[in-house]
């Protein structure tokens, strides 16, 4: 019988396991947890790797418990940083932390039957220590040549920035959050990315010291494309998961528009999807009748509708098609407004849109970087006004071309869009 961890296993998702003897601990119902630190209020992409992993936990009747820091968030994480994070205060940690709930409850279920999703904060079991009393009853039990030899730690000490006895001290806060969690929970395993081996370690540890009974610990390695640099960024930053930050229509097109050479990676790491089905994929990526971009279509359903509902995978769906350049769906003003939250807008004054030429405007509208710029797109038939291709490099915008008289939808390029509002 398969597993829990024979199915992560062929998903590509465990990079490694403190012990063997897990396979077996997970063939009876379990508690699995995992943290995120509140450094902002949405998770991003790259989290969703860990959501997932609490997820499939779940599916396999293991009772999935996700921290979120808001005592570490004080402190940061050296591991993988090549410097020291900037503190943040309790309100902040506070505010971020309602989003991070929000991100978690879109993809685990809260009202399972048998294992309910919880959602835990650290900051209340840490508030009441002292500093003393932290010294005394859990400094003690770590010993600092393995402390000193953890990669995060030896990686930092060699650097030209160091490392400083906060941030030095952040694996006893983590290591005390799994030894407290093993005593209040019962929870006997603790999920994370391969940067976590050494945080994973100091809790293991830490509880077979106190308690003689052995904890366990899965990563998974950290999601990166195939050129090696990490994925959930764009040119405009990070692909959050809350639309707040980041709408359904952009999360969907950051998704469709992977690479071929990372579209069935994700596809195991990041959905739901039945191995068969993404075999199947990845075969007919390889046939010569393939049509471009169809596995990343799949894959940009499955995971919007996941993180954004059905609706916000409608409404992707809505956005791209209408406003793709060259549709022919007829624009309308009505259509536009409806649309406007879900894609790039910005307002402009009347006259400094209209009789302006446009190379001038996609500059100034962000969509290009310079006018040598804007020119070069123009002649390779790159930019479109209301899906319309202009190929004039002399174009001038007039109101002919304005929805409404207070509208208008400039393309440059099949990827960067940007809705027009003009005032005055």
């Amino acid at each position: 019988m398969s597993t829990i961890i024979d199915v992560l296993r062929e998903r590509g998702f465990i990079d490694a396991v403190t012990s063997e003897e897990i396979r077996q601990l997970t063939q009876q119902p379990v508690k699995v947890y995992c943290g995120f630190d509140p450094t902002a209020d949405s998770l991003h992409l790259g989290n969703l790797v860990a959501i997932m992993g609490l997820a499939w936990f779940q599916r396999f009747g293991h009772t999935p418990v996700a921290i979120v820091g808001g005592a570490t968030g004080m402190i940061g994480d050296p591991s993988g940083k090549s410097a020291e994070r900037q503190l943040l205060d309790e309100k902040t940690i506070q505010h971020n932390l309602q989003g991070i709930r929000k991100n978690l409850e879109a993809v685990l279920d809260f009202n399972h039957p048998t294992a309910k999703a919880i959602i835990l904060n650290n900051f209340d079991w840490f508030k009441d220590f002292s500093f003393i009393g932290f010294l005394r009853d859990v400094g003690k039990l770590f010993r600092l040549g393995p402390m000193l030899a953890k990669d995060s730690v030896k990686t930092r000490l060699q650097s030209e920035e160091g490392m400083s006895f906060t941030e030095f001290c952040y694996q006893t806060l983590q290591g005390y959050d799994f030894l407290h969690l093993f005593e209040t929970q019962g929870v006997t395993i603790q999920l994370g990315g391969s940067d976590q081996w050494g945080n994973i370690i100091a809790g293991t540890d830490l509880i077979r010291k106190v308690h003689g009974k052995p904890a366990y610990g899965v990563t998974f390695p950290l999601l990166t494309k195939s050129d090696g640099q990490k994925f959930g960024k764009s040119e405009k930053g990070a692909i959050w998961l809350s639309p707040d930050k980041l709408s359904s229509y952009e999360f969907y097109q950051y998704l469709v528009r992977v690479e071929d050479a990372d579209v069935i990676n994700l596809m195991r790491m990041l959905t739901f999807m039945d191995m068969a089905e993404i075999r199947t994929y990845e075969k007919m990526m390889k046939e010569a009748d393939y049509v471009p971009r169809t596995a990343q279509k799949r894959l940009a359903e499955e995971i919007t509708r996941m993180v954004h509902g059905g609706e916000g995978l409608k409404t992707a769906i809505k956005v791209t098609e209408g406003i793709a350049p060259g549709s022919q769906t007829k624009l309308d003003a009505e259509m536009l407004e409806s649309l406007a939250a879900d894609m790039p807008s910005c307002e402009m004054a009347f006259d400094s849109v209209v009789n302006k030429k446009l190379i001038d405007l996609l500059v100034e509208a962000g969509l290009q970087a310079s006018k040598g710029d804007a020119k070069r797109l123009l002649r390779n038939g790159g930019v479109y006004i209301n899906n319309e291709k202009i190929e004039d490099e002399n174009c001038v915008v007039g109101d002919n071309y304005l929805i409404s008289n207070r509208l208008i939808l400039l393309a440059a390029g099949k990827k960067n869009k940007m809705l027009i509002r003009l005032k005055g």
